[in-house]
């Protein structure tokens, strides 16, 4: 038995939603790992579930407290049960989730809060809303964690607690699928679909990806474009339809929302895109690492960081559409180069992004707190 496996640690992660996100599926990740070294782990939903609670070990001891709103008292007596029942040591508060885990702390002060912070627009850091409130709320954290060099910076800048470390995002082997009887089917031609793992939020620029699909269409139109992630019916995802629609894509960009069964997904796929004008570390670019796709992806967050030579993938400037263009047409075109980028990634994405060496270095670093 390794050291770190005899701590003994009683983690809480504590996330608002278990809807499909970056900062869901980690803390469903977290809890997961957790489990397999520490021999106990919980995950509380606050506000609501979502298709991400299938992907929870069933042992995690789980719950979901459907707060209300900010002053939700019965929602917080059911957390502090949680917590004197569990004898929770440590409560990983993901994103927006810190404001329960403080609240927490002031009745039971021995309790250590870890934050994490998944920002998701780390290249605007100036503009990022609510830093006043971070700051304060900081005096209250045990320790930090970032999921990108970027947000390391900022938070060593804005924070009163300089107890912050980088952590990146990992994927585990295990439980990578929910077993579900609606299998995604993909449309358009087998061996000849690219997809783009992502929300329809502004921040992934979808936009920039339909200009992109267009000129593929004018010479490639055997090639497909596939959308997977949350679809919010909002102003923006109205947009994206209105310009699938102007450009006549209809054939050819298809948006599916959130799906449950990721993996199969990208086994249908040959290539994996992300048109991000900001990011952290993506998940979803570890999981087409995992699955074996070849990647285009524009150069911002801790992307460069993962796909850190020409023989892992393509990088391109964020609305470098000209360029973008050109590479993705080069690889549609050369299947040699894309099966050499395929396993070249996969490889680096076992050796450096899985669970086990990860989690041993957090289990570390929170025993040293």
């Amino acid at each position: 038995s390794r050291p770190f496996e005899k701590l003994n640690m009683r983690i809480l992660q504590l996330i608002d939603t278990l809807e499909t996100g970056g900062a869901e599926r980690m803390a469903v990740n977290y809890a997961n790992a957790i489990l397999r070294s520490q021999k106990f782990s919980a995950l509380i939903a606050t506000r609501k579930e979502g298709g991400l609670k299938q992907f929870l070990d069933e042992k995690v001891q789980y719950s979901c407290l459907h707060r209300k709103g900010t002053f939700d008292y019965k929602a917080f007596i059911a957390l502090l049960s949680f917590i004197k029942i569990n004898k929770i040591q440590y409560i990983h508060a993901h994103s927006s989730s810190f404001f329960l885990a403080i609240v927490c702390k002031i009745f039971k002060p021995k309790i250590k809060v870890i934050w994490h912070d998944h920002y998701g627009n780390s290249e605007f850091l100036d503009k990022r809303p609510n830093s006043l409130i971070l700051k304060i709320s900081s005096t209250f954290f045990t320790g930090v964690i970032s999921v990108n060099e970027n947000l390391k910076n900022w938070g060593q800048s804005n924070l009163l607690n300089k107890n912050i470390i980088y952590v990146p995002n990992f994927i585990s082997l295990i439980n990578q699928d929910v077993l579900t009887a609606n299998k995604t089917i993909l449309k358009g031609t087998e061996s000849k679909r690219i997809i783009c793992l992502a929300n329809l939020r502004p921040q992934k620029d979808h936009l920039f990806l339909i200009k992109i699909a267009k000129q593929i269409q004018l010479h490639n139109p055997d090639w497909t474009f596939h959308l997977v992630g949350k679809d919010f019916e909002d102003e923006y995802s109205e947009l994206i339809k209105e310009n699938i629609t102007k450009e006549g894509l209809e054939n050819h960009i298809f948006i599916y929302g959130s799906r449950n069964d990721i993996n199969d997904i990208l086994n249908q796929c040959e290539i994996g895109i992300l048109t991000s004008n900001s990011e952290g570390l993506p998940v979803a670019l570890l999981e087409y690492g995992l699955n074996r796709l070849a990647v285009v992806s524009t150069k911002v967050g801790d992307i460069p960081l993962v796909i850190n030579n020409s023989k892992l993938g393509i990088l391109v400037e964020s609305n470098d559409y000209n360029n973008f263009t050109i590479v993705l047409l080069d690889l549609i075109n050369s299947v040699e180069k894309r099966n050499i980028l395929k396993e070249n990634l996969h490889n680096h994405i076992l050796e450096n992004y899985e669970e086990n060496m990860i989690i041993k270095n957090y289990i570390i670093w929170l025993a040293n707190l």
